[in-house]
């Protein structure tokens, strides 16, 4: 079991030299005991103490990163079963999955499509992580030509398939410098395959369907020095994976099976309902997640999806505060002022767009809290507003100053008025009333 922060302190030398970067020895092992930070950060550790704080303090499922560069991305490190009890760290990578066996025009197109496709949504970029390629061919050479094909394509992370070490060799030769991650490694082939992914320093699945046997092969494993591992569950229905990964989530968590602390990986290809288990695996512990390109309407889904399960519930999702223009508004056109959270930003944005009106959004920082939320919280205040209006320089885009604000702001309408001299408008407090508002209200 991980240790709590004061037993971590009674083992600490309680020096309170700052040497780790922290003021006390109390506060680095409150943050030990929380996985954030290094027990080597401490230079007066005693040998039987950082063996003991090692073990108990780094996180019960290890971080590995694919791929090297921009769309490189990592997973693991995960320390709850339940996003409300803090929150989860590092998304899934859902990456689309081609054949060795399809042809060089098929693979580029799916692999331009991983690329360069986005979808916008609440003011981020959601986007694939990168591409699988099966050696369906059992050729090592035709397995290595399709590699080859993806990396003079795009600089992707790759997830290298195959059962075959010598196919694997041969692919690796094209990309074993961007650490791909290679699968997978059973019992009966693991020396190989670790071989491999020494060599090259890429990270390894390892696959099976009894968790025993997969802990023990990942301990096999990590004596042939292959620390970074994913765990292949193998299962035989979406029942099985959530019983298995659950279950493994649990041990890992608690660390009463350490050999197990490694990120789950997914084939959801091939499983019968390809778009159920990604949705199960995005919400139960799977960290890469391999697909067969989606539709357009499947892959906002899965994306979305990801979103909300790895938005951190504590933190909301905030707009960078300044100055938005609707439309193209010139000097006469209407002012709106709202808080930086993303969902009213972009609720009050369509609704301005709907209504044809040209107009300005004056968007002020409320550390991402909604009107109501912000007003009654205090971060909306008058000298906010005024403060705002000078930093994003409002005065100079528009002739008047009339100020438009939400509807659940109204009690500081009159203290706007008088910390800005500005004229105040009190909006409605439903953002869909906003265009009937403005055709009604505004006349300049």
């Amino acid at each position: 079991m991980a240790l709590k922060a004061l037993d971590i302190y009674k083992l600490l030398p309680r020096k309170n030299c700052k040497e780790c970067g922290d003021p006390t020895c109390l506060t680095f092992a409150m943050k030990l005991a929380g996985g954030k930070t290094d027990v080597d950060l401490c230079p007066y550790l005693d040998e039987g103490a950082r063996a003991i704080l090692g073990a108990t303090t780094r996180p019960p499922i290890r971080i590995v990163k694919l791929g090297i560069g921009e769309r490189s991305f990592a997973v693991g490190e995960e320390f709850v079963l339940y996003r409300h009890e803090k929150t989860f760290y590092h998304p899934p990578g859902i990456m689309f999955k081609i054949a060795d066996t399809q042809t060089v025009d098929e693979i580029q197109a799916v692999t331009t499509r991983v690329l360069n496709e986005s979808f916008s949504r609440v003011g981020a970029d959601l986007r694939f992580s990168g591409i699988a390629i099966e050696n369906a061919s059992g050729s090592a050479d035709t397995f290595a030509l399709a590699v080859e094909t993806v990396e003079k394509t795009a600089d992707l992370p790759l997830v290298l398939m195959s059962k075959d070490p010598a196919a694997l060799s041969a692919a690796l030769t094209h990309c074993g410098t961007y650490r791909p991650l290679i699968h997978a490694a059973t019992q009966e082939n693991y020396e190989e395959f670790c071989t491999l992914a020494k060599h090259h320093g890429c990270p390894l699945v390892i696959k099976g369907n009894n968790i025993e046997k997969l802990a023990q092969l990942a301990k096999d494993c990590t004596t042939k020095e292959v620390q970074d591992l994913m765990l292949d569950l193998s299962p035989e229905s979406l029942q099985a994976f959530i019983v298995r990964s659950t279950a493994i989530r649990q041990l890992s968590i608690t660390r009463v099976a350490p050999d197990l602390g490694y990120p789950v990986f997914l084939d959801a290809s091939v499983m019968e309902q390809q778009e159920a288990a990604i949705a199960l695996g995005i919400s139960k512990y799977a960290s890469v997640i391999i697909t067969h390109p989606l539709s357009q309407a499947s892959a906002k889904a899965a994306l979305t999806l990801r979103q909300n399960i790895y938005t951190d519930p504590q933190k909301p999702i905030q707009m960078n505060p300044g100055l938005y223009r609707v439309g193209t508004p010139g000097k006469d056109a209407p002012v709106l002022m709202t808080v930086n959270f993303s969902l009213t930003f972009f609720t009050l944005q369509g609704y301005l767009e709907s209504s044809r009106v040209p107009c300005f959004m004056l968007i002020v920082d409320t550390e991402g809290l909604s009107v109501l939320t912000a007003v009654a919280a205090g971060k909306l205040s008058e000298m906010l507003v005024k403060e705002s209006i000078k930093k994003f320089s409002v005065e100079d885009e528009v002739s008047h100053r009339t100020l438009i604000i939400p509807g659940y702001s109204s009690p500081l309408s009159g203290r706007i008025e008088e910390a800005t001299g500005w004229k105040v408008l009190v909006g409605p407090r439903d953002a869909a009333e906003i265009g009937d508002f403005l055709n009604k209200e505004w006349k300049q």
